[in-house]
């Protein structure tokens, strides 16, 4: 047997069927025309700063559906599928608008940020916010996507960063297979410099884009571009974030903290206000203790999880998303895991970036060159490896599973990297074309409707009804014992919650 497709070792049943996983979505809330809504977020969907299940991100018009942990594909669908259901059911005559690329937005400062009551956490959340569109603008942050939280155990905090690093290396085969977002509404790019071209009516995009999200118009920052985060250890990666987290950077102090009538506009001016700031295509992640800082937390009790976060929302897919991709991802995350991660360096960092601009917005060109070590090599001769180095991996979750389903995954791969037109990136500009007058809104706004029509006719039981109207009561009822917890001003808290102290003291792992 060829090297390649080897069996991997340490992979037996017991410890494959302990994988974990969970998934975060976020999608607009939109009105029925395709305009943003900009009301408050739904009250019978909770209180955004304490619902377990349903929250806001950057927006009060950006929801966020969060999972539990489950050991099944399927089992963490269905109750994604409950919470959307349940969302869609509460929000009246809006729709979750299915496109990672937003509606058509209003003037950036009509994009109302998420409010999270008058407790010290829930002001630093909405500040937080604030800054984000000082710094990035409010465009950029209505930008959605589906994050996969996945987990092995016996994994310690060096092999996840092992995983990490070979993540990044080819990670560029996710953004060509699953990349939905080849073209924008044109008040996307609205004063921008950009090189997109007009497909249609007020859009614009490329012709063999996969995921305009993850390219330079998406979530990129020119002055996160320049923080050099190593990845070939834990205790590299915390320095690296220290020095952003608590370094004045110049920029943002012309922006000040406060403005001239005492409101604050960010909450420090250092490169990242709080660890959530730090952009990448796939985080280490540590479950926090109330109050404790991200950073703290990896360095106190080592990485527990990935968050792998460059996943488009699949406008085709009523979820987003669905069970064949989740499990093209597990077989891709054990693939990067087990195999051998050699350190990254400054070069290979820099090319890892051009190859992710490259896929973005290029993918499906035909011939479309990458670099690897150094030297140039076909996307497509690239990507085939990799799925053929795969086959043994999902070989091994199949007969961990008693299915076929991870094997079958790797075909659709196959078939995508041997057609580019069978891609979601291509589906969606066809689709496009197809709508009135070769409109992405107008499309989008169809498929927005369409799912929210088919899922709400399946109707929540009474019982899964009552469950989700009880999660809302609790989650007021605990945002207002917070707020009436709270025992210092808004200043001491923040002076205490970013003092440097609480990210926790450098060690090795």
């Amino acid at each position: 047997m060829d090297k390649t497709t080897q069996a991997p070792s340490g992979l037996g049943k017991e410890r494959i069927l302990g994988i974990r996983r969970g998934i975060e979505k976020e999608s607009l809330r939109t009105h029925s025309d395709a305009a943003l809504a900009i009301s408050p977020h739904p009250a019978a969907l909770g209180s955004a700063l304490t619902h377990p299940h349903i929250t806001t991100d950057f927006s009060e018009s950006q929801i966020e559906l969060i999972t539990g942990v489950h050991a099944g594909v399927q089992d963490c669908l269905d109750e994604l599928r409950q919470v959307q259901k349940y969302t869609l059911q509460s929000m009246g005559s809006d729709m979750l608008w299915v496109s990672s690329m937003p509606c058509e937005l209003p003037e950036d400062e009509d994009i109302p940020l998420g409010q999270y009551g008058h407790s010290n956490v829930g002001l630093a959340k909405t500040v937080y916010r604030s800054g984000l569109g000082y710094r990035y603008g409010r465009r950029m942050q209505t930008i959605s996507g589906i994050h996969y939280n996945w987990s092995l155990p016996d994994v310690s905090s060096q092999d996840y960063f092992g995983l990490i690093r070979n993540f990044r290396r080819h990670s560029f085969l996710l953004l060509y297979l699953f990349g939905a977002s080849p073209a924008v509404c044109s008040s996307f790019v609205e004063g921008r410099p950009h090189p997109l071209q007009a497909v249609g009516l007020n859009t614009m995009g490329l012709p063999y884009a996969t995921s305009l999200r993850m390219g330079r118009l998406g979530y990129q920052s020119d002055a996160q571009s320049a923080l050099a985060v190593s990845y070939n250890s834990l205790e590299g990666y915390g320095a690296s974030l220290q020095h952003a987290l608590t370094e004045p950077y110049q920029a943002y102090e012309a922006i000040g903290v406060r403005a001239a009538d005492g409101s604050y506009r960010q909450l420090g001016t250092s490169l990242l206000q709080i660890e959530n700031e730090f952009y990448g295509t796939i985080r280490p992640k540590r479950v926090i203790f109330q109050g404790e800082r991200p950073l703290h937390a990896l360095r106190e009790r080592g990485v527990e999880y990935v968050e792998v976060r460059l996943m488009d929302l699949d406008p085709f897919e009523p979820l987003g998303i669905n069970a064949q991709t989740l499990r093209f991802l597990d077989v891709f995350l054990l693939y990067c895991l087990t195999q051998p991660s050699p350190d990254d360096t400054p070069r290979e960092i820099a090319a890892m970036a051009r190859n992710q601009q490259r896929v973005a917005e290029r993918g499906r060109e035909p011939g479309l060159e990458l670099e690897r070590d150094e030297k140039p090599i076909g996307l497509a001769v690239w990507g085939q490896e990799i799925v053929k180095a795969l086959a043994q991996i999902a070989k091994s979750l199949d007969a961990a599973h008693g299915s076929a389903d991870y094997s079958a995954s790797l075909t659709m791969a196959e078939q995508g990297l041997r057609d580019p037109d069978t891609l979601p990136s291509a589906r969606v500009l066809r689709a496009i074309e197809k709508s009135a007058e070769g409109s992405f809104a107008s499309f989008i706004q169809a498929q927005s409707l369409e799912i929210k029509t088919a899922e709400l006719s399946q109707a929540l039981t009474a019982s899964e009804l009552a469950h989700f109207q009880k999660l809302a009561d609790i989650s007021h009822i605990d945002q207002a014992r917070k707020e009436a917890a709270d025992s210092m001003t808004f200043e001491q808290y923040l002076q205490q919650y970013l003092s440097p102290d609480r990210l926790g003291i450098p060690a090795a792992r």
